[in-house]
C-alpha cells in the first residue's frame, strides 16, 4: 500500500530525483511588470555606434531596468561576487577606465568577479557585468582582461540585446521563471540550486554579425584605453586553446560567445594594420599578476570545482564528490566549494550530510543568497519546516521576487501547521503561474481545504 502523500514526503522524493543541469538558468523573478512596461517600446532607434537606424525592443531606460531587476538574480545564480574586495576593485577600476572611452559612457556599468567556476563573462543590456573566477585564472595579462571587458562593452554599446531580443528577452525571463515546472515535471527545479551556464541562457542569441561587431568595438576600446590590440587576438587564442584541451569545460563560454578561427584572424589582422601603432603598448602583465595573485592561489580549488560540476552534469556523483573534497581540502573556507558539495550530496539524496556544508556556506558568505535557499530546501527534506521558513525569509530579503520561494514558503508554513498563511502563499503562487506540478499541488491544497472549487 502506498505511503501517505504529504508535502514533506513529496518534497523529499522530488529532491532525491532532482539533478542539477549545467544548461539551466532559473530566472525566478516577477518579470511581468517588466514585460508590461516593455510591451509598447519596440521600434526604431539610432545606433550609438554607427548612427544608423536599428530596430530595438527596449528603450535605454528599460535596458537599465532589466539590469536592476534581473542581474542580481543571475549573479546570485553564479554564487555572487567573490569575497575579495581588492580583486573586485581592480576589475572595476579597469572597467571604469575603459567604459569612459566607449560610445555610451553614461550607462550604469558595474563590474564584479563571480564565484562561478566555468569560463565565461557576460553583461546585461545596461552594462552590469560579471566575469567568472574560472576565466580570471586563465588570463595572462591585463590586456587580455581589457579585451574581455571590451568585448562585453561592445555588446552594450551596439545595443545588441535590445536589437536581437528586446521583448523576447523579457518573455524568455517570464517563460523560464514562471513556467519552469511545466518544462520539467520535477518542481524541485524551482528551488534554483544553481546553474553553470550563467546568463548565456538569455544572452546567447547574438548573431555572428553581433559577435564580430562586439569584437571590433572591444578591440577599439582596449586600444583607446592604452593597451595593444593584440590583447584581443591573444584572448581569442587562449579560449580556442582551452576549448581544444577541455571542450566540456568551455561549452558554456562557447554557447554564449561562439569562437572560431575567423574571429581570431580578424583580430590579428586589425592589430597589424589599423592598430599597428599600439603594438608597443604595455600588456601590464606584472600589474595583472600582482592584482590577481590571491585569486590565482586558489586555482586548484577552482579547477577542482569545475571538474566536479562537469562530473555532476554527467551524473557521476561519486566522482564529483571527490573533486569537491579536493577543493575543500585546498580551500577549507571556499563558499562555492561548500555550496557545490552540498548540492552534490543533495542530488544523491544525502540531505543530512549535505546540510552542514550548506550551513557552513551560509556562515562563510551570509550576504550571498543561494546558500540560504539551499539550507531551506535541505531543511524541508529533513522535515524541519521552521528552519526552512527562516532560510527562505533570509533568501527573500536578499533576492525578492522569486515565485519558487513563495511556493516553498507555503510548503513550510503548512508543515508548521499554519494552514491559513500557507493558503495565502499557495494562492499567491497560483497568481504567478498556473502551470506545472507545483501549481497543481498548490491548487489541490486549496481545494482540499475548501478555499477554492
Amino acid at each position: 500500500m502506498p505511503s501517505p502523500f504529504t508535502p514533506h514526503t513529496w518534497l523529499a522524493n522530488s529532491l532525491q530525483r532532482n539533478r542539477i543541469s549545467r544548461r539551466q538558468a532559473l530566472w525566478l523573478l516577477g518579470a511581468s511588470s517588466v514585460g508590461a512596461s516593455l510591451a509598447s517600446l519596440q521600434g526604431c532607434a539610432q545606433s550609438p555606434v554607427s548612427g544608423k537606424t536599428i530596430v530595438v525592443g527596449m528603450s535605454e531606460a528599460q535596458e537599465r531596468q532589466v539590469d536592476a531587476q534581473v542581474a542580481p538574480h543571475q549573479f546570485s545564480q553564479d554564487l555572487g561576487a567573490i569575497q575579495d574586495p581588492a580583486v573586485n576593485q581592480y576589475v572595476s577600476d579597469l572597467g571604469q577606465r575603459m567604459h569612459l572611452t566607449t560610445h555610451r559612457p553614461d550607462m550604469p556599468y558595474s563590474y564584479r568577479v563571480l564565484n562561478a567556476n566555468y569560463v565565461n563573462a557576460y553583461t546585461f543590456p545596461g552594462g552590469a557585468m560579471g566575469v567568472t573566477r574560472g576565466i580570471m585564472t586563465e588570463l595572462n595579462n591585463e590586456a587580455e582582461l581589457a579585451a574581455l571587458l571590451g568585448h562585453e562593452m561592445g555588446h552594450v554599446n551596439a545595443r545588441h540585446a535590445a536589437q536581437r531580443q528586446g521583448q523576447a528577452l523579457v518573455a524568455q525571463v517570464a517563460v523560464i521563471g514562471l513556467n519552469v515546472a511545466a518544462q520539467d515535471s520535477q518542481w524541485g527545479q524551482l528551488v534554483g540550486l544553481g546553474s553553470q551556464i550563467g546568463a548565456s541562457a538569455l544572452l546567447s542569441s547574438y548573431s555572428r554579425d553581433h559577435e564580430r561587431e562586439a569584437d571590433a568595438l572591444g578591440q577599439e576600446y582596449l586600444v583607446r584605453a592604452g593597451y595593444p590590440a593584440q590583447g584581443m587576438t591573444a584572448l581569442h587564442q587562449l579560449l580556442m586553446d582551452e576549448e581544444k584541451a577541455a571542450p566540456s569545460l568551455l561549452s558554456t563560454m562557447f554557447s554564449s560567445h561562439p569562437m572560431n578561427t575567423e574571429r581570431r584572424n580578424t583580430a590579428a589582422e586589425l592589430a597589424s594594420t589599423r592598430y599597428a601603432s599600439s603594438a608597443k603598448a604595455p600588456l601590464q602583465r606584472e600589474r595583472f599578476m600582482d592584482s590577481t595573485a590571491s585569486l590565482r592561489r586558489i586555482k586548484p580549488t577552482i579547477t577542482a570545482c569545475k571538474n566536479g560540476e562537469t562530473s555532476m552534469a554527467s551524473k557521476a556523483f561519486a566522482q564529483a564528490q571527490g573533486h569537491f573534497e579536493s577543493a575543500l581540502k585546498h580551500s577549507p573556507r571556499d563558499y562555492a566549494a561548500h555550496v557545490r558539495m552540498a548540492q552534490c550530496l543533495q542530488a544523491q539524496g544525502k540531505s543530512s550530510q549535505a546540510r552542514p556544508f550548506a550551513e557552513q556556506a551560509q556562515a562563510i558568505y551570509p550576504q550571498e543568497a543561494q546558500a540560504h535557499k539551499l539550507t531551506a530546501v535541505l531543511a524541508l527534506s529533513l522535515r524541519d519546516p521552521a528552519a526552512a521558513l527562516a532560510g527562505l525569509e533570509r533568501y527573500d530579503r536578499q533576492l525578492p521576487g522569486d515565485p519558487g520561494t513563495v511556493f516553498l514558503k507555503g510548503v513550510s508554513l503548512e508543515g508548521m501547521g499554519r494552514r491559513q498563511q500557507a493558503a495565502q502563499h499557495y494562492a499567491q503562487y497560483l497568481r504567478l503561474t498556473q502551470q506545472g506540478q507545483a501549481a497543481q499541488f498548490a491548487a489541490s491544497r486549496l481545494q482540499s481545504w475548501g478555499l477554492v472549487r
